[in-house]
């Protein structure tokens, strides 16, 4: 069956008015073939459109709509890529999902490595699997921003680490792109002694050169779980390293801003962390463009809920509560717990650091802790009338860890309710500590295209 068979058309939409209807298959725009979501997100824009549409007797017919510039169909298909996603082929020295116990549900294991991803989504993408019409294609219809997990740039080493033949293509496939002009957002998982040090800095010199097509770069430290048995070594980052690495980036980008008035790269917050240094203020951050990455993360979650704060009623009433998240995240939630209390007054909740049992201590943010481990280790605690967990603990659109514990199966054990809070906003978080309702987090991808992604800095 083709991908680009429609399911269903939207009452009321361009399409439902055009008489579009399910069962059949969009082939061309205003003549433009459509093979996946790419070409029907580009080619559907304009206001005005001729859609070829075959019926499932094979006849076709054409259809023509009006509708406003930049306006949705309103047709839905059988997936939100319209066609199969494109698998990672890397075999990276430090990929996550490579460290995954066994056992665990199918989608934890699939490796997405598909660039219509990263143009609708956000997903990072690492270039080998494109072809070169796939490239061309990119390139002719000005698809923008792409990320890409660059991790090196010199041709050898990045096939080293990625090991894949066309790894080395990286920085050429860079060129083509901002040659027609398509922003690059960049990520580089540093490995110690490894794609650090001198590596490093030909990296950022090299992403420097293609500024401001590559309008930003993250540098974020690998993850290492204890499920590394039979694969390269790689240890975690020690406190010496990780400031090693922050004063590095912190020259280039000094540099760089000198010259472009944009630092253009930055470190994770975790590798602060490790580091045992200070954030820096939010303002060294600029627009936040790496904050899914965790670059700038915590700085902008209590710089809001103070801004949520500035507007609050002292001695305002609320029922008791906890807050469960990941070691690393625990000391700026409890400074945000304070600074309530500071200004409402009658605040009584107490923040619970949750270790990573499942993965490996060495492994501290939230969106990596299981259902098991906050049972086991808030069984008993004092948890007041309400549990509050960051949202990215759960699987995207549900309610279930990723143990495939449910929060219903956590309340239960606790014996209290437990409340998701979008990890990424502070205003939110002050919203949930004074027991105001918080809205449940959207999310972008539908059940069925559910693929799993770590960002090891998040």
């Amino acid at each position: 069956m083709s991908m680009t068979r429609i399911q269903s058309v939207d009452p009321h939409s361009p399409a439902k008015r055009a008489g579009v209807r399910p069962g059949e298959t969009l082939t061309h725009v205003n003549g433009r073939p459509i093979v996946d979501v790419l070409d029907y997100k580009f080619y559907t824009y304009d206001p005005r459109l001729s859609l070829t549409l075959c019926g499932s007797d094979g006849r076709e017919r054409t259809v023509r709509v009006r509708k406003e510039e930049g306006e949705d169909l309103g047709l839905n298909f059988q997936t939100y890529l319209m066609d199969k996603a494109r698998s990672c082929a890397n075999r990276c020295i430090f990929c996550f999902v490579d460290q995954m116990p066994p056992g665990m549900r199918e989608t934890l294991y699939f490796k997405d490595d598909d660039a219509r991803l990263s143009f609708l989504l956000g997903n990072y993408i690492t270039l080998t699997n494109l072809s070169q019409r796939e490239v061309e294609r990119i390139a002719a219809l000005r698809i923008s921003p792409i990320n890409i997990s660059v991790h090196a740039t010199e041709p050898e080493l990045r096939q080293a680490m990625l090991k894949h033949r066309r790894a080395g293509e990286c920085l050429a496939i860079m060129e083509r792109f901002a040659r027609a002009g398509i922003t690059m957002n960049a990520q580089v998982v540093a490995c110690p002694g490894i794609n650090d040090g001198p590596a490093l800095d030909r990296t950022l010199n090299d992403l420097g050169g293609l500024w401001p097509a590559v309008s930003s770069v993250a540098v974020v430290p690998v993850g290492v779980t204890r499920f590394r048995e039979g694969l390269c070594r790689i240890d975690p980052y020690t406190p010496q390293q990780a400031a090693a690495v922050i004063d590095q980036v912190e020259a280039f980008a000094a540099a760089f801003a000198e010259a472009h008035d944009t630092a253009m790269a930055w470190c994770s917050d975790e590798f602060y962390l490790i580091a045992g240094r200070a954030l820096p203020e939010k303002a060294y951050y600029e627009g936040m463009a790496q904050l899914e990455n965790g670059v700038g993360m915590l700085r902008l979650l209590t710089s809001q809920a103070a801004m949520a704060l500035d507007g609050a009623r002292a001695g305002a009433e609320c029922t008791p509560f906890s807050i469960a998240t990941g070691v690393s995240a625990a000391p700026f939630l409890q400074e945000i717990i304070d600074m309530a209390r500071k200004t409402c007054g009658n605040i009584r909740g107490t923040v619970y650091p949750v270790r990573n049992r499942f993965f490996g201590e060495t492994i501290t943010v939230s969106g990596l802790i299981t259902g098991r481990d906050l049972m086991e280790q808030l069984r008993g605690r004092a948890l007041g009338e309400r549990l509050l967990i960051p949202a990215n603990m759960l699987r995207t659109g549900e309610r279930v860890f990723l143990d495939d514990v449910t929060v219903a199966q956590l309340e239960q054990a606790l014996g209290v309710p437990v409340i998701p809070v979008p990890a990424e906003s502070g205003f939110d978080l002050v919203d949930a500590i004074l027991g105001l309702e918080v809205e449940a987090p959207a999310y972008a991808l539908p059940p069925e295209d559910e693929y799993y992604r770590y960002n090891p800095g998040t």
